[in-house]
């Protein structure tokens, strides 16, 4: 018996990367998961699939629903949700993990790109938090968000400010629905990478050089599973860095995090932590 058996999470995204880490964090702790992301079918240049981590999570002690699910989608996403409740009977826990990187300044970005970005950074994010807002009442449960503390540093601002846009709007989300619930009994949070993580999304903007300074995921699935398992620990704020949450729990040594041990001295803070 694990310290989620019989609790049932519905996160978005999660085929692989960062995603897949925090799931396969909880399935060994017995948890049952719906996995409600777009790679329903094998993908030769990315690995996973919603079908392939529901039978890690089953072989790691958790039950599983794979759920083929376009974010962008409010009946998918609907749909999803109300499949997680009739399978599982409830919801404990939302993570919104899914998303899209885009590092393009805005007089190089499409309409049709920032409309992805909003799409998956910020509209799914208030779909869910809304249909699971039920669920998450009666089970007095938690939603953790994938998104950067606020930082409004020019350089940050100037950098790439059509993702940070949708990605800081993710976190006003956050912030304003905590108020919303909080009388409810439900925690929400935030979770964000103090560096870099070796996910396919870093690999594409920053090739191998990237991953060399990168942490491995599994920094944020320890985090994450610190952060939505102890509500008094980490009740006196929204928005937490991986680090922190760690260092909160007595870690001090994140070397064995490093994705190439021999760059551990290099590698790189991320997006929106301190100055640009």
């Amino acid at each position: 018996m694990g310290s989620w058996t019989n609790k049932t999470v519905f996160i978005t995204g999660g085929s692989r990367g960062i995603g897949r880490e925090i799931i396969l964090k909880l399935a060994r702790e017995g948890a049952n998961i719906t996995i409600a992301a777009k790679s329903d079918t094998p993908n030769p240049k990315l690995p996973g699939t919603i079908h392939s981590v529901a039978q890690e999570v089953v072989d790691a002690g958790g039950q599983a629903l794979p759920v083929a699910t376009d974010a962008r989608d409010e009946t998918q996403l609907k749909q999803a949700i109300a499949a997680t409740v009739d399978r599982f009977g409830g919801i404990d826990l939302l993570i919104n993990n899914a998303g899209f990187l885009g590092v393009t300044p805005l007089a190089l970005t499409e309409t049709k790109k920032f409309d992805l970005m909003h799409a998956l950074n910020t509209r799914a994010p208030l779909i869910t938090m809304r249909e699971c807002l039920p669920h998450l009442q009666k089970s007095k449960g938690s939603v953790l968000n994938l998104c950067p503390p606020l930082n409004m540093d020019e350089g940050w601002l100037g950098a790439f400010i059509p993702y940070t846009s949708t990605k800081y709007s993710m976190t006003l989300l956050s912030m304003g629905f905590q108020q919303e619930v909080k009388a409810k009994g439900i925690a929400v949070k935030t979770l964000w990478p103090a560096t870099l993580i070796a996910t396919a999304a870093v690999g594409m903007f920053s090739g191998d050089e990237g991953l060399s300074v990168s942490r491995k995921a599994e920094i944020m699935a320890d985090a994450a599973f610190e952060l939505i398992g102890n509500r008094e620990r980490f009740a006196s704020k929204l928005s937490w860095l991986d680090e922190e949450v760690l260092r909160e729990t007595g870690v001090t040594d994140f070397t064995h995090y490093a994705n190439k041990p021999d760059r551990v001295a290099d590698i790189q803070r991320d997006f929106y932590i301190g100055k640009f």
